[in-house]
């Protein structure tokens, strides 16, 4: 029996979404945005937000990085990320592409996360020969961070305090946001334009929609000047949606009655179990279990015993011979897959 840990990628539709999408299909409405699911999704967005918002929902997670980051940073600007950030290391330079010439500067951090500290020691130290050298015009974050982790309110203020100080619009990567309120305890909007956050990337694919992301744009200028910049972007690199309603129908299913962060709870509270067990079963944890993902270093007969008890997931080695798992729960996932992976472990 096959126990798929690999990715909430690998994870099915959640049945409040294939519901609003069975009942989209049965309409007539009109194309690229001007239908009655998009207007109520702007609506739905300000209510999650606390605030009026601009709202371009997209297809893909690689499109709402690299358009926000284009719409605000100019074409020979550079982005602070975290060196494993997705849009460093797994989006085939697509922020570059489409921000036309755009450079991303990855900066390492412990867990996934960036510190003013290693932000500004990056800013300080970099040469700059003035018209020759690429400004700094940009910061972009991920929460949930690739190890899982998250960012407090207090630690997005910190770092936005410090990016809008220097001259620098503030991206958040929300692929697995709603991992991230979940187990915040902190509100959207604590943890977005509360922040500092200028525009975000907010991710329902991974957390039980069927191809549904979007650009959600707080500052101020922006939404008075911007988003005519962000449709036309939208539009010139294909990523305008004629049937967009369908898009827009998967988020009002998916953020209506709570279903994203219950969703995201039940992804949550697994990996917190799969990583207890673990633990207990004396695995050494590479990160903090904060999210729905599980960092675990694995020796080879460790290994070998969960892969023949039938779990999937990626694995990079380790210099001292093991391999670090990563082990992603999703919104379908099963307590007693989980428990079965612990046993397997356990007994190995």
């Amino acid at each position: 029996m096959e126990v798929n840990f690999a990715s909430d990628n690998n994870s099915g539709v959640c049945p409040e979404v294939m519901a609003a999408l069975a009942e989209e299909a049965e309409r007539f409405d009109a194309a690229y945005g001007l239908d009655q699911a998009s207007a109520r999704l702007e609506a739905k967005m300000a209510d999650v937000f606390e605030r009026p918002v601009g709202v371009f929902p997209v297809a893909t997670g690689t499109a709402a990085n690299s358009l926000a980051l284009a719409v605000t940073n100019p074409p020979w600007g550079g982005v602070v990320c975290h060196a494993d950030a997705h849009i460093q290391v797994d989006e085939c330079a697509a922020p570059t592409v489409i921000g036309s010439g755009l450079t991303l500067h990855p900066v390492a951090g412990a867990h996934g996360k960036l510190t003013p500290d290693a932000v500004s020691r990056h800013l300080d130290t970099r040469r700059d020969s003035g018209v020759h050298t690429v400004p700094i015009t940009g910061l972009s974050l991920t929460n949930s961070t690739e190890a899982g982790t998250r960012y407090t309110t207090a630690e997005l203020g910190a770092l936005s305090e410090l990016a809008h100080r220097r001259g620098m619009r503030v991206h958040l990567d929300g692929a697995r946001f709603a991992n991230a309120v979940a187990g915040a305890g902190s509100s959207p909007a604590e943890l977005t334009w509360g922040a500092g956050v200028d525009i975000m990337s907010f991710g329902a694919t991974k957390g039980g929609a069927l191809a549904a992301e979007a650009i959600v744009v707080f500052a101020d200028d922006l939404l008075d000047s911007g988003t005519e910049s962000i449709e036309r972007l939208r539009k010139r690199v294909g990523h305008l949606l004629s049937k967009q309603r369908f898009a827009s129908a998967q988020f009002n299913a998916w953020l209506g009655d709570g279903v994203w962060l219950g969703r995201a709870d039940h992804a949550n509270d697994l990996a917190r179990r799969l990583g207890e067990g673990l633990a207990d079963a004396g695995v050494e944890l590479a990160h903090p279990v904060e999210t729905n993902m599980v960092f675990a270093l694995l020796d080879p007969a460790t290994n070998a015993a969960a892969r023949a008890a039938g779990a999937t997931y990626y694995t990079e080695s380790t210099p001292d011979e093991r391999v670090e798992a990563r082990l992603v729960t999703s919104w379908s996932s099963r307590l007693a897959d989980v428990e079965a992976l612990i046993d397997a472990v356990a007994g190995a």
